[in-house]
């Protein structure tokens, strides 16, 4: 159930008042370092996001839920199922009929869309090309909304690893995205060929970049 104002704490309670859009969530975020665990060791509810100052892709998503459902946005995340099952999640919202999303990743390319997508699907599809790297191609994806998946469990505030959020996903028959092998041995001959060059950097010029919200200050530079 949508928790009342008070249930927040007041510190969260003043950020999720300052956080009244998806523009304003995505650029808390990204100033946030980002959460780089080595075993997978964390998946912190909005709490524990604000409470520890980093985050990662799918903490990111959980704590975007939470502060627009203040809003009055439904907590609607979708799930990306990979070759490699590094899966990658983001928050997604519907705005004048139009798809946009929130998140936050170690690879510039996964970040947030401007809300000018036609359906979800169309919306994933806009991250099947950054998604390649040296192993990573997007087979399939998923939109759940946390509020019905999860009615009974304390994804927005427990105090510790939600790992059962991380499961409903998993769970989740995800519909199919399929891509060229041409296209995507493209793709990855391309990623190779940059990173050779800049082995300390990751591509940003990705065809519908203009669809792409603000970067974290880290690939702006870049």
């Amino acid at each position: 159930m949508r928790p009342g104002p008070d249930a927040f704490l007041p510190a969260e309670r003043r950020l999720i008042d300052r956080l009244r859009t998806p523009a304003a969530v995505q650029h808390w975020l990204n100033h946030l370092p980002y959460n780089r665990e080595v075993g997978g060791e964390t998946l912190r509810s909005f709490r524990g996001v604000a409470r520890a100052g980093t985050v990662h892709c799918f903490e990111a998503a959980l704590a975007a839920a939470v502060v627009l459902e203040q809003h009055d946005f439904p907590p609607l995340v979708l799930s990306f199922e990979s070759i490699d099952k590094l899966d990658h999640v983001l928050f997604v919202y519907r705005r004048a009929g139009r798809w946009g999303s929130i998140a936050r990743s170690r690879d510039p390319g996964l970040h947030g869309r401007k809300p000018v997508f036609a359906t979800p699907r169309a919306l994933a599809l806009s991250y099947v090309d950054p998604y390649v790297d040296f192993t990573g191609r997007i087979t399939g994806y998923a939109v759940v909304n946390l509020e019905t998946a999860l009615p009974r469990y304390d994804w927005r505030l427990s105090a510790r690893n939600v790992w059962r959020a991380e499961q409903v996903l998993i769970d989740r028959p995800h519909r199919a995205i399929a891509s060229s092998d041409e296209r995507i041995d493209r793709l990855r001959r391309r990623y190779y060929r940059f990173k050779l060059h800049h082995p300390d950097r990751k591509p940003v010029d990705y065809r519908g970049r203009e669809r792409w919200t603000p970067l974290p200050p880290e690939f702006e530079r870049g």
